[in-house]
């Protein structure tokens, strides 16, 4: 019986996350790669889909009694079997497809009933951005529940999260399915009530941070054995989740890979006056070492490293700072300053991080959004507000800590969507066990990619951009520039009111009002300048007049350390079907490019400031700005790769039970 394995444990998720060897981690990588390609293809799914139109047919021939005996007998069988026949998938899919047609007006086209097929079997469905991802995971959650599992759709961030349960919770009532909602912000009392529900959609960091309290309430019980007899002598301990069953996470690249090499900490104040007095001292004492003359700083890695004549000072600057005796020891002077320097030369405001309301608040770098409830370990965080003057917050002792590769791996069964995952399948393969199948859109596509154009200078860019956006909104056509960071933004902003152009700015300073600024960016000559949050969640509609002029116009005017989410960006033109293009507008000042062979790439820059965005020159130089994309795409992957083994070898090396967090 498919449904009694899963009431076998009080808290069911897999157990068998030890690391494999790498002959065996390869071969099923290929294994994986292999099934999504052979056991999910287009010919498959496409007769699912045609299975789901005549089982519609059928329901639609039936009054209501018969239906509702249907559904019972529905969730019968889908409780025994599970989801390995397609005939009583395509039953499930049919009777979800129906019920959104009668209530919420919207019925899945064939492609969405593709992408729920995916799903279910437990791997990544590629599908465009705005291909209605929202609406094509109700089929695949609705189908699991009936079959008795706890879903959890995972989305970025709990705006989304509650937007899709107040659309689709009348759709899972109506199949007599609970439906909820889990805020950051919630109580453990309403979390608790909240995670009963068969569907419940919250946000990744959510989900993440709880399960971990859960690891803490439960501590060493957390064994199937442990929880089973705490159940029979009726000593069992208060937990929010109900194991870790399925999972649909939403823009799946953006939580797997992206987010994969920061680890989710809980951790407790520990206030300490002498620990302030420390890191006041060593921003102290940093500041007065020289650049290129005492340490040297990687812009790109956000890495200082101390010369030789930097560390013979650091003992005499350190004694004419303070009398403390920590500062007695060379190590700890060395690393104190190291990562004073780094607070002070290597993150910067408006671009790493924000202040607001006296507080330092980072903000994450693939979505452009702020995250206020995180922070910089070692110490960096204090250091960094002490730079900027604002109250220091107190020391962090780590209770519990987990990765989104260890968490996510833990899930009976998991699965994705995504509108940019292909350039990681390898990746998504290898860690996570996921295949990812590439969704035909609804419509062709009737996106216009302009030429790429590379400029010297960042001012030479701007201006670019600048006359960029005058032209196509004087088309009457929606312009939508994407920039890296809050500082680009506001300087782009500055650029275009000197010139008389009216706009509007959505980065982080401005995340509260998303919704608003996004809803209006596809209004006849709306200029939109927006951070990468504007690229994740939200849709741009458009009007008729807007689609005759052309369609909305997406300027990238830096490329990001993943490409991914430069294609995400550029996705936002052209949606099911409408026109649209989107171009490049790029500079050799740009952070990407900031450490490639300083030489060549002023060699590169006296030619294009001479010759222009044209000609053998300028294709050379955009052949090395995209090859520095590259080598930080790969960097990146082997960060991952490096933090997951060491993952591994923390757990082997510092518990028996094989569990670290």
């Amino acid at each position: 019986m498919f449904s009694l394995t899963l009431r076998a444990d009080a808290y069911p998720q897999r157990r068998d996350w030890q690391d494999l060897p790498w002959l065996d981690r390869i071969g099923e990588g290929l294994r994986v790669r292999l099934r999504a390609r052979v056991a999910l293809r287009a010919g498959r799914r496409l007769a699912v889909a045609d299975q789901v139109e005549a089982e519609e047919a059928r329901l639609d021939a039936l009054d209501d009694a018969a239906r509702a005996a249907a559904l019972t007998d529905l969730r019968r069988l889908l409780r025994r079997d599970g989801f390995a026949d397609d005939r009583l998938v395509a039953q499930a899919f049919a009777t979800v497809r129906r019920e959104s047609r009668r209530l919420l007006g919207k019925a899945h086209f064939g492609t969405q009933i593709q992408g729920a097929w995916v799903l279910l079997h437990g791997n990544i469905a590629e599908m465009n951005t705005g291909e209605g991802k929202s609406l094509t995971a109700t089929l695949a959650a609705a189908t699991a529940a009936l079959a008795g599992m706890k879903v959890h759709i995972v989305t970025v961030n709990d705006y989304l999260a509650e937007r899709d349960r107040d659309e689709f919770g009348p759709l899972y009532a109506a199949l007599g399915l609970g439906c909820a909602f889990v805020g950051e912000a919630a109580t453990p009392e309403e979390k608790a009530a909240a995670y009963r529900a068969d569907i419940v959609y919250c946000s990744n960091k959510t989900i993440v941070f709880d399960y971990l309290r859960d690891r803490l309430a439960l501590a060493d019980r957390m064994q199937p054995l442990r929880l089973a007899l705490d159940g029979m002598l009726g000593a069992q301990r208060r937990h929010l989740l109900h194991g870790l069953q399925f999972a649909i996470v939403d823009e799946a690249d953006s939580v797997f890979v992206d987010e994969a090499r920061t680890p989710l900490i809980i951790s407790a104040a520990r206030q300490s006056v002498e620990a302030e007095t420390f890191y006041r001292e060593a921003i102290a004492l940093a500041g007065q070492l020289v650049a290129d003359t005492d340490f040297t700083l990687d812009p790109q890695r956000h890495q200082v490293s101390l010369t030789e004549p930097g560390r013979q000072r650091l003992p005499a600057l350190a004694a004419a700072v303070t009398a403390s005796p920590v500062w007695r020891s060379v190590l700890r002077t060395e690393e104190a300053c190291v990562l004073a320097l780094q607070a002070l030369h290597a993150f910067r405001r408006d671009i790493h991080y924000i202040v607001r309301d006296d507080k330092v608040m980072i903000v994450d770098e693939h979505t452009g959004r702020v995250m206020p409830d995180r922070s910089w370990e070692r110490g960096l965080q204090q250091l960094i507000e002490v730079k900027e003057g604002v109250a220091v917050s107190p020391e962090k002792e780590t209770l519990g800590r987990i990765s989104y590769q260890m968490f996510f791996r833990r899930y009976l069964r998991l699965s994705g969507m995504s509108g940019t995952c292909r350039e990681v399948s390898g990746e998504l393969a290898d860690v996570y066990g996921l295949g990812v199948v590439r969704i035909p859109p609804h419509r062709p596509s009737r996106r216009l990619r302009l030429p790429a154009r590379l400029f010297a200078t960042g001012d030479a860019r701007w201006q670019a951009v600048v006359d960029s956006v005058v032209a196509h909104s004087r088309q009457g056509r929606p312009v939508l520039v994407g920039t890296r960071s809050i500082a680009a933004s506001e300087d782009l902003s500055a650029r275009l009111a000197a010139a008389g152009i009216a706009h509007q700015v959505l980065n982080a300073k401005q995340d509260e009002q998303e919704a608003a600024l996004v809803a209006s960016a596809g209004d006849a000559g709306q200029v939109t300048i927006a951070t990468n949050m504007a690229g994740r969640g939200t849709d741009i509609k458009l009007g008729d007049a807007v689609r005759t002029a052309g369609g909305l116009h997406v300027i990238l005017t830096e490329l990001h350390d993943a490409s991914r989410v430069d294609r995400q960006l550029a996705g936002r033109c052209a949606r099911m079907g409408d026109p649209g293009s989107w171009e490049e507008i790029l500079s050799l000042d740009d952070e990407l490019v900031a450490g490639m062979l300083p030489v060549l790439r002023g060699w590169l820059a006296a030619r294009l400031a001479g010759g222009g965005p044209s000609g053998p020159w300028h294709a050379l130089a955009l052949g090395l700005y995209r090859r520095a994309q590259m080598r930080t795409e790969k960097r990146h992957a082997g960060i991952r790769g490096f933090l997951l083994r060491a993952d591994f070898r923390s757990r082997a090396a510092l518990s028996f039970t094989g569990e670290m967090e």
